[in-house]
This record gives C-alpha cells, structure tokens and sequence, in this order.
C-alpha cells in the first residue's frame, strides 16, 4: 500500500484510498474534470482526475474505497494525484482503520481516563448529569471525530479533544484553587457532546441536517436541560452547565450565542481554544523541516507558521 505520508514526486501509485468529498470544475478549456479528496490512515492528498468517464459519477463516491492508479505531481510546493482509473471496492471485510487516522493515544487508554474523571467528581448534581450524559452518546463520543476538518479531525478525535482539555483543566484547578473543579472538568467532558449529532461519523465525516440546521452549541444545551427534567434535577448546577455549553465558543463570530461569564465558562473556553489551535498546528507541522514555514493555515487568521531551528532532534 502506498501510504499517502510516504508518498512523492514522480511515484507512481496503484492503492486503496477512502474518497472522502468529489467535487467537479471546469478547465480553461471549459472541460470537465473531478477534484477528489483522498484519504487514508496516514493522511490525505488531492486527486485530480482530468479524463472523466460516464461511470466515473458511481465510483468516486463520498464513502467508497477505491482502488487508485495514478501519478504523484508536485503543485505550488504540495503534491497531489493525476488520476488515471479507479476501481470501486466491496466494503465487506474492509479494516476501515487503514483509511481513517486515529487520535495518538490508544482509544481504550481514553476511554478509562474518561471513567475516571467522571467518577473523581464530588458534587451529586455535577456528576449524575455528566454521567447521564456521557452514557446516553457513549459509543459516538468515544469514536467520532472533532470535526470535519479543522482540529482533532479523526477517528476518536472528540474524545482525545476532550480528555486533553480535561487534563488542562485539572492542571489549571490546581494553580488558580478559586476554580470549581468539577464544573469545569465536567464542561471539558460534555461540551462537544452535540458533534454527535452534528456530525455523520469518523468515515468520510460530514455535517448532518441538524448539524447544518442548529449546530453542535444549540443541540447540546438542549440535551443538557433534557437530562436535567429527566433526572428531576432542580437548582442552579444544570443552568450552568448551559451556560458551560453554550458559551465555550466565547462570541457570537465562533457560534457562541453569549459569552462566557462565570470564571469556568471562561476557562472553559480558553482551553477549548487552546488545545484545537494546538492541534491544528500539530497537523501543519507534519513534514515541515526545522528552519521553513507551514502552509498559510487559514483558521488561522491565514498566517504561516515557522518551525525553529531548536526544534531539530540530535
């Protein structure tokens, strides 16, 4: 298998890649031609297929494993595939965790950390709702990703994002003891819970109907006071939780509909913004020598990066 990491000008490649979007243009010459976007467990590259045939439309299909013949080119310093054929495959036996990227720390290691931290939380009231929460979206929380395609956008990426925040919260707690641990260890754990909803699963992710209508923010705030009527939870605790969900984005710009304001929401959103923007500079990172820059990174204010020579490993 040609993995897509491994991958450089002037190869040759005849493997199996998951299709993860199709989208069609038009040459100077008013041709047709498909714009595929590649993927498989080590990352993805774009496919240009040029030549485009009648039964192209039934093989490269958001979803499918094909298998690829191709040429790798060098385009304005990013390689990318000159498609030549593809042969659609039967999923029937497929170990799809060849074409997804998985989070970096192996999925049943999270899953127990998550178990802890949920039982290491003291109030009644925080903890029976995260736990009705956690239960209710469990086997979706615990592998689909963070997003399409920004950060943590891999197989078990929300719950890495989230246990990741979480052990920046409790890091946080222990210098600034004014901090509500549980509250803001809870908001780590649950306040992405609506990507569940919002997003169609860790295979050629995209956003559902709800997701594209309400969005993760909305969804999860109305989950968070469902589950308080269904555990006849009264007092303020499931209002801050709300709040917790609701303003983790910090402004209307980022989808938060008000901000945060109380000390938790506002940690919360700071580490929630901490970690993604790591992680997305942890993906621009790859392949990038000590002493050169990134690609202009776009969620990011579209600026470039540049890797310090004291990065580089004796």
């Amino acid at each position: 298998m040609n993995f897509i990491s491994e991958l450089k000008d002037g190869d040759r490649v005849n493997s199996q890649y998951l299709i993860v979007s199709v989208d069609k243009g038009v040459t100077t010459q008013s041709r047709n031609y498909l714009n595929i976007n590649l993927q498989d467990a080590s990352g993805t590259i774009i496919g240009k297929k040029w030549d485009i045939e009648e039964n192209d439309a039934n093989i490269f299909v958001p979803g499918n494993i094909v298998q690829i013949q191709a040429e790798v080119l060098a385009y304005k310093g990013a390689l990318q595939m000159k498609i030549i054929s593809g042969t659609p495959l039967s999923q029937e036996g497929i170990d799809f965790t060849h074409f997804i990227p998985s989070a970096p720390v192996p999925k049943e290691q999270l899953e127990e950390k998550l178990k802890d931290y949920v039982a290491s939380l003291q109030n009644p009231d925080v903890k029976k709702l995260t736990a009705y929460l956690i239960k209710k979206f469990y086997d979706k929380y615990v592998s689909y990703p963070a997003a399409v395609h920004n950060h943590h956008a891999f197989a078990s990426g929300l719950l890495y994002h989230s246990i990741c925040m979480a052990d920046d919260a409790e890091a946080i707690c222990k210098l600034y003891p004014s901090l509500n641990r549980d509250v803001l260890i809870a908001g780590t754990l649950i306040h992405d819970l609506g990507k569940t909803m919002e997003l169609s699963g860790p295979v050629a992710t995209q956003f559902t109907l709800e997701g594209k209508l309400l969005g993760h923010i909305s969804i999860m705030q109305a989950e968070v006071r469902e589950a308080a009527h269904a555990l006849n939870m009264e007092g303020e605790i499931p209002l801050i939780m709300e709040h917790m969900v609701l303003s983790h984005h910090n402004q209307p710009d980022f989808g938060s509909p008000i901000p945060p304001e109380t000390r938790e929401a506002m940690i919360l959103a700071m580490i929630d913004d901490m970690d993604a923007k790591m992680n997305i500079l942890d993906k621009a990172y790859e392949g990038v020598e000590p002493g050169q820059w990134t690609q202009k990174i776009f969620t990011m204010d579209s600026r470039y990066f540049y890797l310090p020579l004291y990065t580089k490993k004796n």
